[in-house]
Formats: structure tokens, sequence, C-alpha cells
């Protein structure tokens, strides 16, 4: 157990510094915004382009951890939407938000950090995997979803077309974009490129950290209780049960591929949740979620690290 805290241990101690930090006004919070949108809009591209660019596409695309981790996050999502919708009786962009939580992870700002810690470079391929079943499938699944509940003038079509749209500006997307290109056309980056792309990628991991503490200071819990215990034991606890579910039951695959997936799977929902709350008017539910998912994930986390340590399910750690 200790060699595991001694993994997560920093990662959340780089997330408390984030949130000292703004909490006592040493950086203020606007400035932890544009950090964030250095990541993703430069960092975290040229994290994936390095991730591919140096090796066979045969290597990136794995359709095993596809299945699961898509799966996973399909089946969860399912879940908590229809859970929420017909059982808790909530409205459709209330429901599409609380499956969003319970299935969307913080890949790149908490899983790849932990990823790299324990898998070292296989956490890179890991990220564009999660990257793709993100952004590709579960990102238009909850916009058509959500937009549809409160644009019924709009076909889903329309709304799906608007969604693929949106994504395809994404520097994300993008990144996977020309990683995908190099890698099939056999392209050496020239030094200098590379260089400056790996400078970029290296500088993802920690000031991703210190994004996600800055950016819970000042969210309150307010009376969401039900709610917000569903979607954060959603994300925590059945979302990598799912994950891990499914790795088991498909066919082996690399084992330390095996661990990345669910490693993945159990960080907490992504730290764009509360903008998308905002989008459909539940920007309060989706913050206070954030904040007790993150806080809370470092003990969930290093249990779960510490149980595939314990079992070896997939062989040990490495």
């Amino acid at each position: 157990m200790l060699d595991i805290l001694a993994i997560t241990t920093p990662i959340f101690l780089i997330i408390a510094v984030g949130y000292f930090a703004v909490y006592r006004n040493i950086v203020p919070q606007t400035i932890v915004r544009g950090m964030g949108a250095f990541v993703m809009n430069f960092a975290l591209p040229c994290l994936l382009i390095r991730a591919m660019a140096q090796r066979d596409i045969s290597d990136i695309i794995e359709p095993i951890y596809l299945m699961a981790y898509g799966g996973g996050s399909i089946i969860v999502f399912a879940f908590g939407y229809f859970y929420a919708l017909k059982i808790a009786k909530k409205k459709h962009p209330n429901a599409t938000l609380q499956g969003t939580g319970m299935s969307f992870c913080n890949s790149g700002f908490v899983g790849y950090p932990i990823a790299l810690q324990l898998l070292g470079p296989a956490a890179e391929v890991g990220l564009a995997l999660c990257v793709m079943i993100e952004t590709l499938v579960m990102m238009p699944m909850a916009l058509v979803l959500g937009d549809s509940g409160q644009n019924e003038d709009q076909s889903k079509g329309r709304v799906l077309g608007k969604a693929f749209l949106n994504l395809g500006k994404s520097p994300i997307i993008i990144g996977i974009v020309i990683g995908l290109c190099i890698s099939l056309s056999g392209w050496v980056i020239p030094r200098p490129i590379f260089t400056a792309v790996d400078m970029l990628a290296s500088a993802s991991g920690p000031v991703a950290l210190f994004v996600i503490g800055g950016g819970l200071v000042g969210l309150k819990l307010k009376g969401l209780r039900a709610d917000l215990a569903r979607i954060v034991s959603g994300k925590l606890i059945l979302h990598p049960l799912a994950v891990f579910t499914l790795v088991w039951l498909l066919p082996d695959i690399d084992p330390i591929m095996q661990i990345a997936c669910v490693s993945f799977a159990c960080s907490p929902m992504l730290s764009i949740f509360p903008i998308l709350g905002q989008r459909y008017g539940h920007e309060g539910l989706c913050a206070a979620s954030l904040m007790v998912a993150t806080s809370l994930s470092f003990i969930t986390i290093s249990t779960a690290l510490w149980l595939l340590d314990l079992t070896r399910v997939f062989g040990p750690l490495p």
C-alpha cells in the first residue's frame, strides 16, 4: 500500500498546492483559468502528437481497450441517465448531466498523471485511446441528449451535426489527427520541432494538476445531497467497476494496457463538468459533484490500485 501511496500522494499534493495558491490569492483564479486553456489547447494536443507520432499505428489502436473503456462508459452513462429520468423523475438535461458525471473521466488532468507515474510511456497511448472514446462517442451522445431536451424544435441529427462540427475544431482532436497522420505516413518529425512538442507535452501533467486544485476554490455544496451522492458514487465506484469487468471478460491484451484502462476509469469526472452544467442551468450540482469527487478520488484511486496490486488480476503493477 505504501508503494501505491508513493504514486498517488504527489499527484494530490500538487492539486493541494494549486488550491492553496488560489485560496491565498498567491495565484489569481483568472490566471489558473489561463493555465487550463494552455493545457487544453497546447500541452495535451502536443502530448497526443508525441504519443502517436513515435509509434506504429498497430501499437496505438487497441480494439479491446476501446471496447472495454467505451463499453463501460456507455453502460454507466445509460444507467445514470435512465435512473435520473425514470426513477428520480428528472428532466432530460439534468438526467444527461448525471449520466455524464458518472461516465466521463478527467483523463487528461488526473488520469494521465497517475497512469504516467504508474506505467510510464504506456500512459500516453492509454490517454489517446480514452480521448478517442470521450470526444468521438461520449461527448456527442451527451450533447445530443442534453440539447435535444432543451431544443425540441431541432432534430437530433442537426444537434449531432453541430456537436461533431464543434468537436472538429477542438485542439485535442486536431492533435489526435496529426499524430495518426504522422504514424501512418512514417514521417520523422525534425528534431527542433519534436523538441518543442516534447517540452510542451511534458508540461501537461503538473500544470493540469495545479489547475484542478485552483479550480476547486470557491465551489460550494448546496442542498443537492441525493443527486450529488449518486453522481459521485457512480463515477468513483460504478464506472471503474464496469470498465474493470469488461477488461476482465474481454480477450486478453497487454497487462499494462489493462491496468491503464482501469486506472483511467478511476479518475474523477472531467474538469469542464460545471461548464456543461451551466449550459443546462445546473452548474451548482456539477460544481459540487466535481469538488467532492476530486477530493474523494485520492482514497478511491489509491484503494483501487492497491487492490489491483494485491490481487494481481492483471499481473503485478510495474
